[in-house]
């Protein structure tokens, strides 16, 4: 399962994917998907807050994606020319979303849950080839990388459910299981986000042409 598989990476992506789940501030580069491979993320955000897991993820309006990068402060106007220019040499993606994992709460977090839940997509080359090139872009206007989205330690993963108590961890599993992976479908957008609670800067359609 992947939980066991990603069991050397979950500290410290699970500090990365803390940063949104938590009311801190910051910017994130995301990839979106096509709508159809959306909804079928949108319907399991839906049915863990019906079920009362997990309604994290739409209460601070967040669009089902990978993130490629989370970082406390930027100066978006440095990296708007720079996305649009990548984003216009690159194609859709085709993604898989194949199986699921999840980055469990630190043992500082005992009694308060914190878990994230997250559907795995199968690592491409063409996916980590992507996120290389963002990283090299975001290099060039002078970034930072944070060691955990840096090639070779970044863990793609979108996110379904955080702050999930320990005792719902396997409710969210049946629910997940439900949703007969793999589901498939192309990621088609890079976009930058601010948060908490998340609102889009800019986005970027893969394969756009257009430099205006």
């Amino acid at each position: 399962m992947a939980q066991g598989q990603r069991e050397s990476d979950a500290a410290a992506a699970t500090a990365a994917e803390a940063v949104i789940g938590q009311q801190q501030k910051g910017y994130a580069v995301e990839l979106y998907f096509d709508p159809a491979l959306e909804n079928q993320v949108l319907k399991a955000w839906n049915v863990l807050a019906r079920r009362q897991i997990s309604t994290r993820l739409i209460e601070i309006s967040a669009r089902p994606h990978l993130t490629l990068l989370s970082i406390p402060s930027l100066d978006p106007l440095r990296l708007q020319a720079s996305l649009r220019s990548l984003t216009a040499r690159l194609d859709p993606l085709p993604l898989s979303l194949s199986s699921v994992g999840a980055f469990p709460s630190s043992p500082s977090d005992a009694g308060k849950g914190g878990g994230v839940l997250f559907l795995a997509p199968t690592p491409s080359a063409d996916l980590l080839n992507l996120h290389s090139q963002v990283c090299d872009a975001l290099r060039k206007e002078g970034i930072e990388l944070p060691e955990e989205f840096r090639p070779g330690s970044w863990v793609p993963h979108c996110s379904v459910a955080q702050d999930v108590p320990r005792s719902r961890i396997a409710d969210a599993f049946c629910v997940l299981r439900d949703l007969k992976l793999p589901v498939s479908g192309y990621a088609m957008d890079i976009g930058l986000v601010e948060f908490s609670p998340v609102q889009e800067i800019f986005s970027f359609p893969l394969g756009s042409n257009s430099e205006s």
